[in-house]
């Protein structure tokens, strides 16, 4: 189940993708007609409405995504397979043929019906196209059907699937629908609390990667909050509409690069020029894009305690942020892009004053991580032993001479730029026969290995990867940052 969860969070950034897109279309838009939403400015309303056109439509998104995803390859079968579920979904539970299937009104229909087209349904689709796909995309039919074989045979596999899921939604859907509408109401009617806590768990459960799932149900239409959504919309309430988001630009922008500071001070002085890198990269993006993953990994393991305060202090942001009702609102993470596009959002609320919180919030962190790592002799990156330093010093010289010898050949006719990071990493994690599967989020290389038990941390840190995480017995991240696409895309060449 655990594996099953962290795939599925996996999967979700691919949607969670195109939020930026949409972000800065209607930031734009925003900015150029503050106050009409476009009805005095017919470039603010083209913007508009296309970046409306993404958010509307996120639930067919993450239909495709989550196929993808959870596929065991990234085939355009399996894409195409959810396209059609989700559009025979839509029509069947449409509310007029439901009327007609029913043989009631159109206005005796449910009304969970008028929601069909949600996350919640699309995450459903995508998961049916994938077991789908995995399981059907290499059967063989008879010679007389055989044109249908194979990768062909998981769209029509999916749409009988489609149409048994449309008969039991028929019935189930209404209960299901208001159940999700009561979590999302009371989860809302306990208000900065309710968001504290979210804040809370959120940054808790980034090193299990679990963190994406319990960001749908807050972000997205999976409960009735949707709380991107309806900050880009009219529907959203000045003031509490984006509790669930602003919270983070503290922290994102301020607080983290805090964090990173302090380790860089706290570092020996011998040791600050090589690490001053490490540290000024990470604070940088978290600030420019809200990305903390880099630095988070630099102080995780390390200092576990770091890291629940780091929880605590996210809750205690978002908690005072709902408090005194500053909104802001994001669409790909709360860096100062998106803190800039959200100045002119209708819907956003004193958002100035999130950066003063972040001023504070820089010093807490500062001082907090400072006061910490002297008071418990925290070996954050800087502060090894001499022994510890010579050790890795060792170790360094003796596997470049390694890796000069195993890639000589390899690099004479693959000369980019992230090709030595891939084929350490590869050699990192057993080796290719070692290898189940790799995908990658906004940060990470995600393994799934047959044995993580040979993984070699050291090797894949020194080739410029921020951190290793093993969970479970076959799976490994390996957190690269911003950058991961590239890697990853180099890392399937190699496979390949």
């Amino acid at each position: 189940m655990y594996s099953f969860l962290q795939r599925l969070g996996r999967s979700l950034m691919l949607p969670v993708a195109v939020l930026p897109a949409a972000a800065l279309l209607l930031g734009i838009g925003y900015w150029i007609d503050p106050k009409g939403w476009g009805a005095n400015n017919q470039i603010a309303a083209f913007l508009i409405t296309g970046g409306q056109g993404i958010l509307d439509n996120l639930g067919f998104l993450f239909a495709i995504g989550v196929a993808l995803g959870m596929a065991k390859s990234r085939d355009g079968a399996v894409a195409l397979a959810a396209v059609v579920g989700y559009l025979i979904t839509m029509k069947v539970l449409d509310p007029k043929s439901v009327a007609n299937l029913m043989h009631v009104a159109t206005n005796e229909v449910p009304k969970g019906f008028d929601k069909i087209n949600n996350v919640f349904i699309g995450i459903t689709i995508g998961l049916i196209a994938a077991w789908t796909y995995n399981k059907f995309h290499k059967t063989e039919l008879p010679s007389a059907f055989a044109f249908f074989s194979g990768r062909r045979l998981v769209p029509i596999m999916v749409s009988i699937f489609t149409l048994i899921l449309t008969l039991v939604l028929l019935f189930v859907w209404p209960v299901l629908f208001g159940g999700l509408v009561s979590f999302g109401k009371w989860m809302v009617g306990l208000g900065a609390v309710g968001a504290g806590l979210f804040g809370f768990f959120n940054r808790l459960l980034i090193p299990t990667g679990l963190h994406h799932a319990l960001n749908a149900v807050f972000w997205f239409d999976v409960a009735g909050i949707n709380d991107i959504g309806k900050f880009q919309s009219k529907d959203a309430v000045k003031g509490v509409t984006g509790m669930y988001q602003a919270g983070f630009f503290p922290v994102m922008m301020f607080g983290i690069p805090g964090a990173a500071l302090a380790m860089y001070h706290s570092a020996k002085t011998a040791r600050k020029k090589a690490v001053a890198g490490i540290f000024m990269a990470g604070a940088v993006t978290a600030f420019v894009t809200g990305v903390t993953e880099p630095v988070e990994f630099l102080f995780l393991f390390i200092a576990p305690v770091l890291y629940v305060v780091h929880a605590i202090l996210t809750g205690l942001s978002l908690f005072i942020a709902a408090t005194f009702h500053w909104t802001a609102g994001f669409g790909f993470s709360a860096g100062a892009i998106d803190m800039f596009l959200s100045f002119k959002n209708p819907n956003a609320n004193q958002p100035y004053m999130l950066l003063v919180l972040g001023v504070i919030y820089f010093i807490l962190y500062y001082v907090i991580f400072r006061a910490v790592i002297k008071w418990m002799d925290i070996k954050t990156p800087g502060r090894e032993s001499e022994e510890e330093i010579a050790r890795m010093a060792a170790e360094q010289n003796r596997n470049d001479l390694i890796e000069n010898n195993e890639t000589e050949v390899v690099t004479q006719t693959r000369p980019g730029k992230y090709d030595q990071l891939a084929q350490s990493v590869i050699a990192g994690v057993g080796g290719k026969e070692n290898i189940e599967t790799v995908t990658n989020c906004a940060t990470r290389l995600r393994f799934e290995l047959k044995s993580n038990a040979v993984v070699d941390e050291a090797m894949i840190k020194r080739a410029g990867a921020t951190g290793v995480m093993k969970v479970g017995r076959k799976n490994a991240q390996v957190i690269i940052g911003t950058h991961v696409q590239q890697v990853a895309d180099v890392v399937d060449e190699y496979l390949k």
